[in-house]
């Protein structure tokens, strides 16, 4: 069994539309379990930390004004391949082909926006998941017990 751990975000969008109870049920259904929250206004330097590898991207500073927006609330999620299941769950980035029956495909839209507006974050590897949850919840280990 491969116990991980992984960040998951309900970016601004979601957060502006109520959506936060629903992301987590999606969670919990699945049998995954959120192990820290919290809901926080991130600043500039959390949001340039958690978004290093897009620096100098012509989307970089319209992403860092959006997820800047407003609120957004980060989870820590724990559960045998998490990091794998969740990004299933959540869907491809683009909400206009993700697929019915994700969280992208079912609750987030193309908004017109000069950045993609889709609900949700998940760490995309091990390797990210460890350097994004110290971003967001210093002091709490990446690994899965």
């Amino acid at each position: 069994m491969s116990t991980e751990r992984t960040l998951v975000l309900v970016k601004p969008d979601g957060v502006r539309r109520a959506l936060v109870g629903e992301v987590i049920s999606r969670i919990e259904t699945k049998g995954y379990s959120i192990i820290a929250l919290r809901m926080l206004d991130a600043d500039r330097s959390i949001l340039e930390r958690h978004y290093v590898e897009h620096q100098g991207k012509p989307f970089y500073e319209p992403l860092l004004e959006f997820m800047a927006s407003g609120p957004i609330v980060a989870m820590i999620v724990q559960g045998n391949r998490v990091i794998e299941g969740f990004r299933s769950l959540a869907g491809v980035t683009d909400p206009t082909l993700a697929t019915p029956g994700t969280i992208r495909g079912d609750l987030a839209r193309d908004q017109g926006t000069n950045v993609v507006q889709n609900i949700v974050h998940g760490s995309d590897s091990a390797q990210s998941a460890a350097r994004e949850i110290a971003i967001f919840f210093p002091g709490i280990s990446v690994e899965g017990k």
